[in-house]
């Protein structure tokens, strides 16, 4: 025992946990440790183990093809600052280093790891480099970093490439001060980039190839970390354009983003950097290729309008795609707008004249949102602009006032705000639905000298699939008279009312305008009378008259060639052909219209049967009253 007390130097707990260690694995001769005891910290030292007086400080055993689990009591060497298990075959549980306060590198990559335990983080006050990189961690339900990991604040370098981190990127990492390498590709991760990564330390950050559903969202937040030397994100859904701040990124050496969905042009920032390695390959980039100073460049399957570095897309190619810009990209259009002639019949929602210039855009329920681009003006053919029912906001450029051949324009149920340009060509400007426009919108009142002009429906000309608006505001130059040729043109606002109340409008005015005309015109009666001379044909030769409801003792008759004869009061007359009747006749033969005499009922009012004093048969319709 004496004996024992004098050579051993490690201590006690420290050597028990040690051949615990060994006693675990499957092949412990490839450590070529004492088989028979001995002193790890003594003399000579163990190989594989460092210690600092007769306490273990590391465990270094990297690629030695050690298989078998871990002591799970491994976090009671409390003095261990270096631990380096990468490169073999453990397997298992990893034990919890809770209460390490001293471990400052663990290297437990490129194992077979399979459970990590909830508090595996906690009390990690020292730790600089963690890598978990390539085990199977809680391969069915995968895994998600604990809060306690932010305790960590000398952590410089983490990597846990492949094994199955899930959920969103924990927040807490974009504010750990000393971070620098971030490495989580292949995982599960979902959702955006944290705005907690705004102007980041990181040097490099790899985020690639996310399984499942992947992250999403915008990259604008990377454009802030101006260390960044290496930025992998390609295999993800992100979206959205790369920010024109990442320009900004002066010490960026290699940038991937294919396999991504992201839109836009090529910021002339990107383009300018001289990076070695820029992969953009199978994104939705549209636009010009730029030539780029990086020495390795890769921009395939995207929706270019060259394919050559510096070649120009078609004036008419770059007009829109500035628009799709202004209204955020949505899928649908992203999808089918590529290629340098939008007249190609692949451009969903463009339609073109028989000079292949652009005359139409039809982009209703289209999903588009933020603004409408100026670029617009540049389309000097189009004719219909329709943007109805999409969540458009802000203002109508004023540059599309220079559109000549515009005659319809359509912002319906978006949420366009006042002043509207004032427009000096005719045009049909829709805006019902707009919360920020009243019926007569600030920016398009009236001018002095201006007329109000209706408006006219779409016709067939329009695609089928329009739908129907409510109402509309015209503009409309005034035609100027000889007499008025100094006069100025005016813009007027008419508000047309939906389709019923117009109809009745229509039918209300010349009503209106008959009944006031006959109250100051006792010659014109609102009331008519038809008589059908004899015919021939008639078996019995009967007269047929037909005559309205009187109210005012007015009645017009009509001859049998269709002129008209007025009279008034009781004795006037109806002359038809050879027969001159009264209509005090027609009431004695017919009994005052007595329902005896009644022959029959139709649509237009009642038929009587009568006989004149020669025994001439008639038949008098006496017509119910409106009917004309």
């Amino acid at each position: 025992v004496f004996a024992s007390l004098v050579f051993t130097v490690t201590d006690p707990n420290d050597l028990s946990i040690i051949n615990e260690f060994r006693k675990g694995l499957e092949n412990p001769e490839v450590l070529k440790w004492p088989e028979n005891g001995g002193d790890p910290c003594g003399s000579p030292v163990w190989p594989h183990i460092v210690c600092s007086g007769s306490r273990i400080q590391q465990i270094q055993v990297m690629g030695l093809g050690l298989k078998g689990p871990l002591p799970q009591n491994l976090n009671k060497l409390s003095r261990l600052t270096h631990l380096g298990l990468q490169k073999n075959q453990f397997s298992g549980k990893l034990p919890s280093f809770s209460g390490l306060s001293e471990l400052s590198f663990a290297y437990l990559d490129f194992n077979q790891f399979d459970t990590i335990p909830l508090d595996f983080f906690d009390g990690l006050v020292n730790l600089q480099v963690l890598a978990l990189d390539e085990n199977p961690l809680n391969a069915t339900s995968g895994w998600s970093l604990p809060n306690g990991l932010q305790d960590s604040a000398q952590l410089i370098n983490l990597t846990m490439i492949n094994c199955n981190l899930a959920g969103p990127l924990p927040e807490f990492l974009g504010t750990m001060s000393s971070l620098e390498v971030l490495l989580l590709s292949t995982n599960r991760l979902s959702g955006p980039i944290p705005g907690t990564f705004k102007d980041a330390v990181l040097k490099m950050l790899w985020l690639n190839d996310q399984s499942g559903d992947g992250m999403s969202g915008s990259i604008d937040v990377v454009a802030t970390m101006v260390s960044l030397t290496h930025l992998w994100l390609h295999g993800n859904q992100f979206s959205g354009k790369i920010p024109v701040e990442i320009g900004n990124l002066t010490n960026l050496k290699d940038l991937s983003v294919n396999t991504n969905n992201l839109v836009g042009l090529i910021p002339e920032s990107l383009a300018n950097m001289p990076l070695d390695n820029l992969d953009l390959n199978n994104n939705h980039f549209m636009g010009p290729v730029p030539k780029f100073k990086a020495t390795n460049v890769s921009f395939m399957s995207n929706s270019f309008c060259q394919t050559k570095q510096g070649a120009v897309c078609a004036p008419e190619v770059m007009a829109l795609l500035e628009f799709l810009d202004g209204v955020n990209y949505p899928s649908r259009l992203v999808e089918s707008w590529s290629g340098n002639n939008p007249c190609d019949g692949r451009w969903w929602g463009i339609s073109c004249d028989d000079n292949q210039k652009v005359s139409v855009i039809n982009l209703p329920k289209s999903n588009l949102s933020g603004t409408l681009s100026p670029s617009i003006a540049n389309l000097e053919t189009v004719t219909r602009i329709y943007l109805e029912s999409n969540n458009l906001s802000g203002f109508v450029p004023s540059s599309w006032t220079s559109l000549k051949s515009l005659s319809i324009l359509d912002l319906s149920n978006n949420n366009i705000s006042p002043p509207l340009p004032k427009f000096t060509t005719p045009l049909k400007l829709v805006l019902n639905g707009n919360p920020k426009l009243t019926s007569n919108p600030p920016g398009a009142n009236p001018s002095p000298n201006n007329s109000t002009t209706p408006a006219d429906s779409p016709t067939s000309s329009v695609p089928s699939s329009r739908p129907n608006s409510s109402s509309s505001v015209i503009f409309k130059p005034s035609e100027q008279s000889p007499e008025k040729k100094d006069s100025k043109s005016k813009i007027a606002i008419v508000v047309v009312p939906i389709a019923g109340f117009l109809l009745l409008v229509c039918l209300a005015i010349p009503l209106y305008i008959y009944v006031c005309k006959k109250s100051k015109d006792k010659h014109q009666a609102p009331t008519a009378l038809v008589v059908h001379p004899r015919d021939p044909s008639d078996s019995d030769n009967v007269v047929k008259i037909a005559i309205a409801n009187q109210t005012n003792g007015s009645l017009s008759t009509v001859n049998a060639s269709g002129s008209a004869s007025i009279h008034s009061g009781e004795s006037h007359m109806i002359e038809a052909g050879n027969l001159l009747i009264s209509v005090q006749v027609l009431r004695n033969v017919t009994k005052n219209f007595s329902p005896e005499n009644e022959l029959g009922r139709g649509g237009f009012g009642v038929v009587y049967k009568g006989e004149l004093d020669d025994g001439t048969q008639i038949a008098v319709k006496r017509m119910e009253a409106g009917i004309v």
